[in-house]
């Protein structure tokens, strides 16, 4: 029953998030492909990845990530920011351009949760809060974004 109801309230927030891209459409706001805004959830994700961190996540080549940055950073959608440790690496920043498109889902977050807080005990809520965190650092070791991370020289 639980995983009835996790990938229900999974289809309704991808649902949720759907919509308001679409209605961008309609006032050609939007310009990122299906695949752009993929790559930019993984960029916002990972916080801040390098190229190369960002291309292991995804399991693609190198020069298929630049290509994928390069379109990004064309539409103004991320920049790229010099590593104040090695001047060498660059970091993958999504623009406000991105994060305010990225709002959408945000925003419904905020009012999905303050709804779960004025619904449910301040004991629940709190048991709620504890048992997503398990299942965000304990439960889902397969995606570490750690792991992903180029460990530091």
């Amino acid at each position: 029953m639980f995983d009835y109801a996790i990938n229900h309230i999974y289809d309704k927030l991808r649902l949720h998030f759907f919509m308001k891209v679409y209605s961008r459409f309609e006032n050609r706001e939007a310009t990122l492909t299906t695949v752009e805004t993929f790559s930019m959830e993984v960029i916002m994700a990972m916080e801040e990845p390098t190229v190369a961190e960002f291309a292991k996540m995804l399991n693609i080549s190198s020069p298929n990530a630049a290509h994928r940055v390069k379109c990004l950073m064309q539409k103004g959608y991320v920049e790229k920011v010099q590593s104040k440790d090695d001047g060498r690496e660059y970091h993958l920043r999504p623009t406000k351009k991105y994060l305010d498109f990225a709002k959408i889902n945000q925003d419904y977050l905020k009012i999905l949760m303050k709804r779960v807080e004025k619904r449910f005990s301040p004991e629940d809520y709190k048991k709620l809060n504890e048992m997503l965190d398990i299942i965000n650092n304990e439960l889902m070791p397969e995606l570490d974004l750690a792991a992903f991370k180029d460990a530091p020289f």
